[in-house]
This record gives C-alpha cells, structure tokens and sequence, in this order.
C-alpha cells in the first residue's frame, strides 16, 4: 500500500499547481494592469474569471470522476488548463478573461478529482493527515507563485508568467496520467449522484463550510489593509505578520488533520475550530483600539485558526456520500467554498469602509456561529467508520 503515498504527492502537487493559478495570479496585478490597459475594478474582474470558472464545473467534474476515476479526470482537465493558460497572454483582456473562465473550468478538475484519489486510498484512520497534507498544500502553491510569478513578470513579460504557468500545469497533467491510479476495489458509480446533492447533511456541511470561508478570506483579504491603513503598521511589517498566520494556518491544516484521526470524528474538531475563530474575531472586534501590540497578538493566531479547517471539511464531506460518490460530495462541498470565498472580500471591504472594522470583524464572527449551528449531531458523528 506504498503507493498511497505517490498518488498522495501527485495529488497535493495538482492541488498546490492549481492553487498557484487562482490564488497566485494577483501576485502580478501591476503588469496585468500595464499589459491590458485595465482600471483595479478591471483587472478584479479578470482575476474572479478563474473562480466563476472554477465554481460552475466542480460539481459535474466531480461526477466524471465517480464515473470514470480521477486518472483521466485530472489528466484532461490539467492538460486543457494548460493550454488555455499559454492563450491568456496573447491577445487582449477580452480574450484573457474568457481563456481564464475556461481555466477555471478545466481546473475545477483538480479539485474535485484530486480529493477522491486521497480519500479511497486512505483508510479512514490516517485519512485526516493525508487530506491535510492535501490541503496544506494549496497555501503553499499559492505562497511559492507570489515569490516567483513577478520575477517572470517583470524579466519576461505577462505572456510569459502565463506561460511558465501552463508549462508547470502541463508538466503536473502528465505526472497524474503516469502515476494516478485507483485502488483495488475502487467502487464507480454512473447512476444516481442526484441523491448525493439532495442530501441534507451534505447541504449543511457545504453550507456550513461556505459560511466558514467568510472569516477566512476576511482574514486573508483584509488583515494587511487593517494593520496598515487602520493602524499604521508599516506595510512590510503588516505583510510579514500575515505571513507568519498562513504559515501556522497550512501547519494547522495538518495538526487538525492528525487530530480528527485521533478521535474517529471530522465533525468534532470542526465545531470547535469553528467556535475558536468566532471568539477570536469577537475578540479582535474588541481590541480594534488597543494597543496595535495587542491586537496583532489576538489577530494572528486568529487569521491561522481561520485557515487551518478546510481538510475537516472536505474529509468530512467525503466520508458522508454514499461509496462511489464521493467526487460529486466533494464538488458540492466546494462549490459553497467558492461562492463564500467570490462574495466575501467586496462584502467585507464594503463593510469595513461604511460601517468600520469592528463591525467587518464582527460580521467573520458571526459567520463561524452560523456554521458552528449548521454542525450539529444530525450531520452524524463519528464520521470515521
């Protein structure tokens, strides 16, 4: 059963590339701008091209892949994300958004798929720690592209960050089509994945996991402008601190992980993460005119807890489908990740300039009570079995 273990990396590298696309893109903001001629409100709309893209295709890829197994899933999707990348650059930015849409589109894929191929390897005892070390792995794609898509950026051209993007997806696509492969045994299934979004308890997680992406990308979107417009942190400074929360939220992301393994349950340590990081953004609320000390000492361990619960859910949400459809659940639970991580930074932002930050911090708070309620014991618990 070593060979857990290569499909394991294969598939955190698909996560981490991916991620490197959606998550990394605004690292070169500036020359995108320069590139195509576009105003910030411009330049957001071709960045959220990739997200919409991404957030219409998780569900039915994720069907295709109960169907037809995660092999031929993230192989076709990552080798058209790459080719839709390496078309980005080459024209204007009516053209970069609609190939970035069809990235998105194509590189839902990983998402959906990638998750499957950990889950039925792993038994149920290890597989927090491997759908953690999955997890972990989307902040640090993300985190690497930050560093080295500008340098491509500013050397070579926008062209060209696109392209070493779709020589990296590319190379990623056919890593998977060589080494991705199902267990023995693996279950398929062609009918009925109707049920699986009907299910009220995955509704409630999807929807609970949803509402926790509001105090997160409040956190991820907001923390630098609050320590440094608000309270005068030198930007360099403010931008390191919210380093050292991602860092220790992608490290949380396995502790949580090792944690759910511990006690045979996903939806213990979620409901208790999720209470966590209500207390901590009401505290945070509180300390908005203390000591700029103080309130950073409550904010980041706050903006890690934030990060750090997403394997919970995405294990969870796995774990409640029905055997052979656990790529349709996975989609679902994703889809609601996405609206909430789509509708989150302009909501907060708004809130926090109209109504101030307090109310901005309050608003993540009350988020995470909400999805803290949608997790009660009719989701059922344990979740290993």
């Amino acid at each position: 059963m070593g060979y857990r273990w290569v499909v394991l990396a294969v598939g955190a590298v698909a996560q981490g590339v991916n991620a490197a696309v959606f998550l990394g893109l605004p690292a070169i903001t500036p020359q995108l701008r320069d590139h195509f001629g576009l105003s910030l409100p411009q330049v957001g709309l071709l960045l959220g091209a990739v997200n919409l893209g991404t957030m219409l295709a998780l569900v039915p890829w994720g069907a295709v892949a109960d169907r037809r197994g995660e092999r031929v899933v993230m192989a076709v999707g990552g080798f058209g994300a790459a080719g839709c990348l390496a078309l980005a650059g080459l024209d204007g930015p009516v053209v970069a958004g609609l190939a970035l849409v069809a990235v998105g589109l194509f590189g839902a894929s990983v998402n959906a798929a990638s998750g499957r191929a950990v889950m039925t390897w792993f038994p149920a005892d290890r597989r927090g720690f491997a759908m953690g070390i999955r997890q972990t792995a989307t902040p640090l794609g993300a985190a690497l592209t930050a560093v080295a898509l500008p340098a491509v950026a500013v050397a070579a051209g926008v062209p060209a960050a696109f392209l070493a993007l779709a020589g990296v997806t590319a190379l990623v696509a056919v890593a998977v089509a060589l080494w991705v492969r199902e267990p023995p045994g693996a279950v398929r299934s062609r009918h009925g994945h109707g049920v699986v979004l009907a299910d009220r308890r995955l509704i409630r997680l999807s929807a609970a996991s949803g509402l926790l992406v509001v105090p997160q990308f409040t956190a991820a979107s907001l923390v630098v402008e609050l320590l440094h417009e608000h309270r005068g942190v030198a930007v360099g400074v403010a931008a390191g601190l919210f380093a050292v929360a991602q860092v220790a939220g992608g490290l949380g992301r396995l502790a949580v992980g090792v944690w759910s393994d511990r006690v045979a349950s996903r939806l213990g340590p979620l409901r208790l993460v999720s209470v966590a990081v209500a207390v901590g953004f009401g505290l945070c609320a509180a300390l908005d005119r203390a000591p700029v000390w103080l309130l950073c000492a409550a904010l980041l361990p706050t903006a890690a807890l934030a990060l750090c619960w997403n394997g919970l859910a995405v294990t969870a949400a796995g774990e409640l489908a029905p055997e052979g459809r656990g790529g349709t659940a996975l989609g679902m639970q994703n889809t609601a990740n996405y609206l909430g991580a789509a509708l989150t930074p302009p909501v907060a932002g708004w809130v926090a300039v109209s109504l101030g930050w307090p109310v901005a911090l309050l608003l993540a708070a009350v988020a995470a009570v909400a999805a803290r309620l949608l997790l009660d014991h009719r989701l059922g618990t344990p979740l290993v079995v």
